[in-house]
């Protein structure tokens, strides 16, 4: 082959890598251009719809376009997150999800189809301590009392959680394990009628999200017995954690937000995101908003591929033990 032929082989092989890098480049470049829609799995007024919001907001300011939130509720988020995991991977669909759709509810329910795989992680949001809380009708005071009256009278107490699944009921089953305890477990749909039976003397304990549980338990209608991560909250600092206690040290779970895309992201359009979530995180109005509904706000880049592994294997070790199954 001549030298001549050589050069034109090689500038028509470098023409066709552009055609094929094209597209690509000009996701990138043009991203985004018309609204964004981030998907809450619940109806609006929780603390995920609140952390999608919130994330929203500022989001819209940083990469220009509106943000717009859409509340798709049912199957404990699951609905919501298979809409995401099916749209287009164009970036314009996004989802704020919880660990409940986003990593427990395939490992107990067979009717979720989707895995961790089926997303594009972006960014982790920030997280809520849960709480183990004791109604006046139990006569508990402290963590000390209901360990031991528990333990003592196996199958006589119950505890109830917002329902099958979630965080709360697997906060629930790790008290169990670690303290040696039988009690029985009363899943509700959500935590308004929880509330409700709690305030009402008619189940004795419960687990709530942190923000959920502190008006009930400031206002002494509900006694708060330990929060469920592995450091006392800041927005209850006078509360111990469980794993302060020597028979619960395991006990590390809260609720955790983070913002998912699709799988199979366009790398560039990935990058935009990513530039986009880091900036909004460091937002002080973010930051006040968040931390005023209980929540802490996450490290900065945070390895999510690790973060996600990390959290299903604690989930799936607790969904085996208690053979949780829907």
């Amino acid at each position: 082959m001549t030298t001549l032929n050589i050069l034109r082989r090689a500038a028509v092989l470098g023409s066709l890598a552009l055609l094929v890098s094209a597209p690509v480049a000009a996701q990138g470049d043009h991203y985004p251009n018309k609204p964004i829609t981030i998907v809450i799995g619940y109806p609006p007024g929780g603390s995920t719809d609140l952390t999608g919001r919130t994330l929203a907001h500022e989001l819209s300011k940083k990469l220009g376009v509106p943000v717009v939130i859409e509340n798709v509720g049912g199957a404990g988020g699951a609905i919501g997150a298979q809409k995401v995991v099916n749209a287009a991977p164009d970036g314009y669909t996004l989802l704020v999800g919880a660990n409940n759709e986003i990593a427990i509810s395939r490992l107990v329910s067979s009717a979720v189809k989707y895995q961790i795989k089926d997303f594009t992680p972006i960014g982790l949001i920030a997280s809520q301590p849960l709480v183990l809380v004791a109604s006046h009708k139990s006569g508990v005071k402290t963590l000390g009392q209901f360990l031991s009256l528990v333990k003592q009278n196996p199958g006589k107490f119950s505890y109830g959680s917002s329902g099958v699944g979630t965080a709360l009921h697997l906060a629930g089953e790790m008290v169990k394990e670690q303290g040696g305890l039988f009690m029985t477990h009363i899943p509700y749909r959500g935590v308004a009628p929880l509330a409700n039976d709690l305030l009402g003397d008619n189940i004795d304990f419960g687990v709530f999200v942190l923000s959920s549980g502190l008006p009930h338990i400031r206002s002494g209608k509900l006694v708060a017995l330990g929060t469920t991560e592995a450091k006392r909250s800041a927005l209850m600092p006078e509360v111990a954690a469980l794993a302060e206690n020597h028979k619960l040290k395991g006990i590390d779970i809260g609720v955790w937000f983070a913002l998912m895309g699709p799988a199979k992201l366009p790398e560039p359009v990935l990058a935009k995101l990513k530039k986009a979530f880091g900036e909004a995180m460091q937002s002080p109005e973010l930051r006040k908003k968040l931390e005023e509904s209980g929540s802490t706000l996450a490290a900065p880049n945070v390895d999510m591929a690790k973060f996600l592994e990390a959290e299903t294997a604690k989930y799936q070790k607790t969904v085996d033990y208690a053979k949780i199954k829907e």
